[in-house]
């Protein structure tokens, strides 16, 4: 087999797992802590290299399925990250993945196997080299295309109720929402189906339960909210 570019020095190209979940009304980062050196010991995301026969996506899925066992995630590229000392073990770069699932669908089995911990965003320790700036970056990708993009749905039951809805806008925004504002929004959305079913275990009072109808969406995906 011929060879190329052997008078340059050779990288090493790893994909590192930005995992958001949402619980009790608060977006959630999942973490861990290094079990290699360097900064054994240190609160990380967690990644893999890049083998020489995967693109970065399926690296990344892989790591995905790894840390979760679920398939077909929502997952966006936040970006590359290069800088020259960013990790003093060698010359990595990183492409860093940001995901969303639902933290009732994963196996706690599995968090507990590979040493993980969900922590609320707010709480968010120092993370190891730039995975701090990873979060911030996948944080602002999200506040983007929260409002184009049904990307909500993915950190939600299947069944919802309009203030669970609201909720995930919140924690991802990082703000509060005006409630009669944002139903009447909400409810000029084919797509969201209300139900005919009654969440009565977080309302007392007893609140209807809505769906994403994905088949609505797929036929006219001009969302804006």
């Amino acid at each position: 087999m011929a060879t190329f570019y052997g008078e340059h020095s050779k990288l090493l190209v790893s994909v590192d797992c930005i995992i958001f979940g949402f619980e009790g009304g608060k977006l959630k980062l999942l973490i861990g802590k290094r079990s290699m050196d360097p900064g054994r010991g240190e609160w990380s995301l967690y990644g893999g290299f890049v083998e020489a026969e995967e693109s970065l996506t399926d690296a990344a899925n892989r790591v995905l399925f790894k840390l979760t066992g679920l398939k077909k995630l929502y997952m966006k590229q936040v970006g590359a990250f290069g800088a020259i000392d960013r990790d003093p073990g060698e010359r990595v770069i990183s492409i860093a993945y940001c995901a969303l699932i639902n933290v009732k669908d994963y196996d706690d089995k599995l968090r507990e196997q590979h040493g993980l911990e969900w922590v609320n965003l707010e709480d968010m320790p120092q993370l190891y080299s730039d995975h701090n700036d990873m979060v911030s970056k996948a944080i602002h990708l999200l506040r983007r295309r929260i409002n184009t993009e049904p990307l909500s749905f993915n950190l939600l039951p299947e069944l919802f109720t309009l203030t669970q809805l609201q909720h995930v806008y919140e924690a991802v925004l990082g703000e509060e929402i005006d409630k009669r504002n944002f139903r009447k929004r909400i409810k000029q959305i084919d797509f969201i189906e209300k139900t005919e079913l009654i969440d009565k275990v977080t309302s007392k009072r007893g609140a209807a339960l809505y769906r994403f109808n994905k088949r609505i969406y797929a036929e006219d995906p001009s969302f804006k909210l």
